[in-house]
């Protein structure tokens, strides 16, 4: 006789297996489609390497590639640091105005990017900065910084004040504190927040769009170029490549830093 709640737990698995297999099936089929040799996507599939060596060739594609990784890294490593100094202060210090500094946050998430591409074109201009990488990064690095501060400050919320407390009475100074004690609690939050900036960084278009040069484009500008001219698996091929790392890291991060959690 099944037990009470048998079905509920199988409807609950289906339902699991179905939205992920919403989320992977067209990823599963672009990297099918990248190994198959015809370039119309004819069945029955053709196994071919062809288009990796002529994205290997490709030096427009391999060009922003290197430009969309170093800025994503420049973005990550200057939002990580601000924003979990910022979430820190915000968790450490009271201020006039902390809750209205911290409600400020959420809006830039919110607010469509191409309303905030348009105003940091006008803005960039006005103060001199124009279009170029300089640009790009700051724009980046501002769409990520609240990302990494809503993520560190929700780690935040499971630490105790008392450690930090404990560490001062025993003379520490306030930076020891906070690489002793502080930083290593948080750490998985950090960790995560920064995930989130190379991710935002790295995916971004429509800011990277307003803000590079010609002739600068990071990789999502150009594949939406090539697209527009005409679409070839060579952009399977790149997506697969960048998919494949990013699930690698993302996979290794998460085993490592328990997001998950244990059982």
């Amino acid at each position: 006789m099944r037990r009470p709640g048998a079905a509920a737990h199988a409807f609950g698995r289906a339902y699991v297996w179905l939205v992920l297999f919403f989320l992977y099936a067209p990823i599963l089929v672009m990297a099918l489609m990248s190994f198959n040799a015809s370039e119309f996507y004819a069945f029955p599939l053709s196994f071919t390497l062809d288009w990796y060596r002529k994205l290997a060739a490709n030096a427009e594609i391999v060009a922003s590639s290197w430009r969309s990784l170093w800025i994503a890294l420049a973005t990550t490593l200057i939002a990580t640091a601000l924003g979990t100094a910022a979430a820190i202060a915000l968790f450490r210090y009271e201020f006039p105005g902390k809750r209205l500094l911290q409600a400020l946050l959420f809006p830039p998430i919110a607010i469509p990017w191409l309303i905030i591409g348009t105003a940091m074109l006008i803005f960039f201009f006005w103060v001199g900065i124009g279009r170029g990488t300089p640009a790009v990064i700051l724009g980046h690095v501002a769409l990520a910084l609240p990302y990494v501060i809503v993520v560190v400050a929700a780690r935040l919320q499971t630490f105790d004040r008392q450690l930090e407390e404990a560490a001062r009475s025993l003379g520490a100074s306030q930076w020891q504190v906070t690489r002793h004690v502080t930083l290593p609690w948080i750490a998985s939050g950090v960790v995560a927040g920064a995930l989130f900036s190379f991710a935002v960084s790295f995916d971004q278009f429509v800011v990277s769009y307003f803000l590079a040069k010609p002739g600068d484009a990071t990789l999502p500008v150009v594949i939406y170029t090539a697209i527009r001219k005409g679409f070839t698996p060579e952009i399977n091929a790149i997506s697969t490549i960048i998919i494949a790392v990013s699930m690698a890291v993302m996979l290794a991060a998460s085993r490592y830093f328990k997001f998950g959690g244990e059982r």
